[in-house]
């Protein structure tokens, strides 16, 4: 006896949701004879039916190919803007991202962040292997004003990310908005000797003295010329130090931008993480000084950094699994550098190896002048992405994200 057709035919899928937009499974890329295979994952991809750019974001489903994905995506949310809006093109983003996805990658990306709790930050990521970048919560992004007093600024250590998360603008309830306000390269540049004679980390050839010249240090560094001639070894070496020089080679930012970037003293920590007593509005502070720090690779000009006392834990993954808050890496990235969740860095603006010279003399005395010309991060109502021009508004707009009241009282800093 023949079963009843109910019980033999296929199943209707559930409609899809309005709020959500339909994807199409990408196939995965054809790997070049010049490039190694990647391990044969088992496990079966997850077909992307109905889903959002966040649920791939937050690694809820996969894909095989996300240099086409996004590329498709990007390029389907492009805007037209100004001539003076600064931009890279889709195709130059999809060659930047593909040149680098290989073992000695040294790509970096800044997001604009406009997170519904922690509210509006940026997130610089930086590539240190093929598929892994650390990533540092920047709450009042990156200081672009040689004068300013507030050339320093808190920088948050978050989790490890995925490489192609450096792809990505999306929006969620949960997660907010994120647009690519920067993309590029970075160069890691030489450390300083410390005023002891002793090489720091990071120091070149030509920078080691000539009495050490059989030293089992530098036998060790001729033995390993090779792999730190790369600029993502040379990122890991001065993180696990401590101390980064950086130079970004962005869109945005402008040529020959640099900061450093290490670790604050278990002092400042402790003054920056310990709770205050909410004040009356009018005793109210919107930031808080932090000591001042030394600042040797400016002249020995003294600076202060500047932090929002609410943004001083900026965690904005508080909802993840116990294998990626015990790694503190997400699922297909690997934390084989040592990262730390929510560990506290001093970020200041590089002021000599941006190009900036301390006037001695004349009118000018005091003030650093030549470089580039100084910029402000305005924020979410202003700034666009870099790939697709769009405003935070705009991405939210075009995830259909309903209801979404991102966080105020975000302003740049201006003196």
């Amino acid at each position: 006896m023949d079963l009843p057709q109910s019980l033999t035919r296929d199943i209707s899928p559930p409609l899809p949701s309005k709020r959500r937009r339909t994807l199409v499974t990408e196939t995965a890329r054809n790997i070049s004879d010049s490039e190694t295979a990647a391990p044969v994952d088992d496990t079966p991809a997850i077909p992307i039916t109905v889903s959002t750019l966040a649920a791939i974001e937050a690694g809820k489903v996969r894909i095989d190919d996300h240099l086409t994905f996004f590329r498709s995506q990007l390029a389907g949310a492009s805007r037209d803007t100004l001539p003076d809006i600064p931009r890279i093109s889709i195709c130059n983003i999809a060659t930047l991202y593909q040149s680098n996805l290989q073992p000695h990658g040294h790509h970096f990306v800044v997001h604009q962040h406009n997170h519904p709790v922690a509210g509006v930050h940026y997130d610089l990521r930086l590539q240190f292997s093929k598929t892994s970048s650390i990533s540092f919560a920047l709450p009042k992004g990156l200081p672009g004003d040689p004068n300013s007093k507030s050339t320093g600024r808190l920088a948050i250590e978050t989790r490890v990310h995925n490489y192609w998360n450096q792809l990505i603008e999306c929006a969620g309830n949960k997660t907010g908005s994120l647009l690519i306000w920067d993309t590029g390269t970075y160069s890691i540049l030489p450390r300083k000797k410390r005023k002891d004679g002793m090489p720091n980390p990071q120091t070149t050839e030509n920078e080691e003295t000539d009495n050490d010249s059989d030293s089992e240090a530098t036998v060790r560094k001729r033995k390993y010329a090779d792999k730190r001639s790369y600029e993502n070894s040379k990122l890991v070496e001065a993180f696990r130090s401590g101390y980064i020089r950086l130079r970004l080679h962005g869109t945005r930012l402008p040529k020959d931008y640099a900061v450093t970037l290490r670790l604050t003293s278990s002092k400042m920590t402790k003054q920056m993480t310990i709770k205050r007593k909410r004040r009356k509005p009018s005793q109210a502070c919107a930031e808080a000084q932090i000591p001042t720090t030394s600042d040797d690779e400016a002249g020995g000009a003294n600076t202060s950094m500047q932090a929002d006392t609410e943004n001083q834990d900026l965690d904005t993954d508080t909802n993840v699994d116990d294998q990626t808050r015990i790694t503190n890496a997400y699922p297909g990235s690997s934390n084989d550098i040592g990262s730390i969740h929510q560990r506290h860095w001093f970020l200041q603006l590089d002021r000599q190896n941006s190009g900036f010279r301390l006037e001695t003399s004349g009118n000018e005395r005091g003030t650093w002048t030549g470089g580039f010309k100084p910029f402000l991060v305005r924020g979410r109502d202003h700034e666009r992405s870099v790939v697709t021009g769009r405003l935070a508004r705009e991405v939210e707009s075009d995830e259909r994200l309903e209801g979404f009241v991102g966080r105020g009282g975000w302003t740049g800093i201006e003196y």
